[in-house]
């Protein structure tokens, strides 16, 4: 491809909205535009990136055993009605209703259709297992898009749904899945880790995120020095505190007026007290229950884990009537003492536990309470002990203490047991003839997030380093001396040596100052750079170089494009070790 044909429009200005470097770099290199918030437009090169990504995941969902097809992208609404998650995913989904009153949803994910597939066509256990997938756009309503693609509203995704007959088989198609996303990352470049997450609208019995550590990541991840445990924020489990000792006989409770005061922060100040010595008191409800979660002041309520407390339901904070009905106080006040009967559950963080004495709202507006002691005044018997927490610094699993990191989730899979299958139909017949639901698994990729994930871990002060294999060339020929025929002749030879032998290559024909086409080649970050100029070629040679290097080599005309070659088999190479 000659860059005079291209559509590459480099700029330098940073983008005033661009948080982050792959950020900037996609829109200075012209891989992309914003269209709107959380949408772009993909230019020339950023589109053969991403074709590059999508060709290496096929060829390894292909290999595993999964099967393309394609499905809409828009959804009858009834489908995800059925299943609970129109509900679960709340204003995230796009919702919309058509002329003829049908409402319809703009699919983030297609569990639900492709079930809904399965339970057409899928009868007896002799057509499993099955595993279907789709390369296409999805849509969420993101409140806040951030960070370019690696937040959008609209993005690209690959997602596969396997159907077995029993656990057994789950677990081999999880494997499959598993195994197929480590090399399809390899294969991209990319340095990642896996962690245990939870399944959150998914549902399901587990499910592992690949992640690639990054500062300017939105997930964190989690782990021990040693290795021999990692999951992300809202899987990871922490070990109880130890039991706080008390030095001295306490006082009777006792209520304290704190007019207007409510909050952690303002309680603490004006009770001259930590948030570590407080127990807020959470009032959440189910559908039909409510719950009073216990958890100390300086900690938060990890919804995930509250979510599987309650055995998969959703769950989420009262409104001010229930709390008001359940406390008899307004917000901010409530209290585990004497709230007993008037929840169905109370949910203790193993943290709250371990306190020896606590501080903590009164059920009276306006009041809070001090020297509550646990065991005296409050009756442990009545709370369910349960990690409830996200992990924070200085905590600990199995007796290792956690670090922490950010990272970008690049892919996800799932166990999903029968949620879907069950709901929509998707059943067979067993060889006794005993009709079963379908075992599922679902795995996802996001083939948007591939790209910023290998721009973020991979650039400096003048632009992009592409790993070669999804680079949108893998050689640059910067022609600096174009107007003399001589040097121009030399670099289309090379151009054209290297189209015959499959080499992806870019010849920069532009009439430009060489100092414009470097700081180009810079930016845009294609691996392999060859320049032909004017003094060089009159002593017989070109200069090569890696994008990731600063030095060049001389090389003989005769030999470029075999070092050029070279050097991209060795990049190739080092993706494989």
């Amino acid at each position: 491809m000659r860059y005079s044909r291209m559509f590459i429009p480099t700029v330098k200005e940073v983008p005033a909205d661009a948080e982050v470097a792959s950020h900037r770099l996609m829109i200075r290199a012209a891989l992309c535009r914003k269209v709107a918030s959380g949408t772009y437009t993909y230019l020339p090169l950023g589109w053969r990136s991403l074709l590059k990504i999508i060709a290496i995941v096929r060829e390894e969902m292909d290999k595993a055993g999964a099967q393309e097809i394609l499905v809409p992208v828009m959804q009858p609404a009834e489908f995800w009605d059925k299943t609970g998650r129109s509900t679960d995913y709340g204003p995230t989904l796009f919702r919309f209703t058509d002329r003829h009153g049908r409402k319809s949803v703009l699919e983030p994910t297609a569990e639900e259709v492709v079930t809904y597939l399965a339970a057409g066509e899928i009868s007896s256990y002799k057509q499993l297992p099955i595993n279907l997938y789709q390369i296409s756009p999805k849509f969420r309503d993101e409140f806040r898009p951030r960070f370019g693609v690696i937040r959008s509203r609209e993005f690209i995704m690959k997602d596969a749904y396997s159907f077995d007959a029993d656990p057994e088989g789950l677990d081999k198609s999880y494997k499959a899945m598993y195994d197929a996303y480590c090399r399809i990352f390899k294969r991209c470049g990319l340095e990642y880790v896996i962690v245990e997450a939870e399944s959150g609208e998914m549902g399901g019995s587990g499910s592992h995120q690949f992640t690639v550590p990054c500062e300017s990541g939105e997930d964190t991840i989690i782990y021990t020095e040693d290795g021999s445990y990692a999951a992300n924020l809202e899987r990871a489990a922490v070990d109880p505190l130890p039991k706080e000792k008390s030095s001295a006989e306490i006082p009777a409770i006792q209520e304290v007026h704190t007019p207007n005061i409510g909050s952690i922060e303002a309680v603490c100040k004006f009770l001259k007290t930590k948030p570590e010595q407080m127990v807020k008191t959470l009032i959440y409800s189910t559908k039909d229950k409510a719950v009073a979660v216990l958890i100390r002041g300086d900690h938060d309520v990890n919804e995930e884990k509250l979510r599987l407390a309650v055995g998969g339901k959703r769950i989420e904070l009262a409104d001010e009537a229930t709390i008001e009905k359940v406390t008899g106080a307004k917000v901010g006040f409530a209290g585990p003492v004497g709230i007993a009967n008037k929840v169905d559950t109370i949910l203790m963080d193993h943290a709250v536990a371990a306190m020896a004495v606590w501080v903590t709202g009164a059920n009276k507006t306006d009041y809070h309470t001090k020297n509550v002691v646990p065991g005296r005044d409050f009756d442990m018997n009545n709370a369910q002990l349960i990690d409830i927490r996200y992990a924070v610094d200085g905590d600990t699993y199995d007796g290792e203490k956690l670090l922490f990191k950010k990272g970008i989730e690049i892919g996800q899979v799932f166990k999903l047991g029968t949620k879907y299958s069950e709901k929509l139909g998707a059943k067979f017949l067993d060889e006794n003839g005993v009709e079963k639901p379908c075992i599922m698994g679902c795995y996802g990729i996001g083939i948007n997030r591939i790209l910023a994930s290998a721009i973020e871990i991979s650039n400096d002060n003048n632009g992009i380093i592409w790993p070669i294999s999804i680079a949108p060339f893998e050689v640059l020929i910067t022609c600096v001396n174009q107007d003399d025929e001589k040097v121009a002749q030399v670099a289309e030879n090379i151009y054209q040596d290297l189209m015959r032998k499959g080499i992806d290559v870019l010849l920069d024909d532009r009439s430009l100052r060489g100092g414009v086409k470097f700081k180009d080649a810079d930016l845009i970050g294609i691996p392999v750079r060859v320049t032909v100029g004017r003094k060089s070629v009159a002593e017989g040679n070109v200069e090569i170089k890696l994008r990731s290097e600063t030095k060049s080599t001389k090389v003989s005309i005769e030999k470029a494009t075999d070092k050029a070659i070279e050097l991209v088999d060795s990049l190739k190479e080092e993706l494989k070790t």
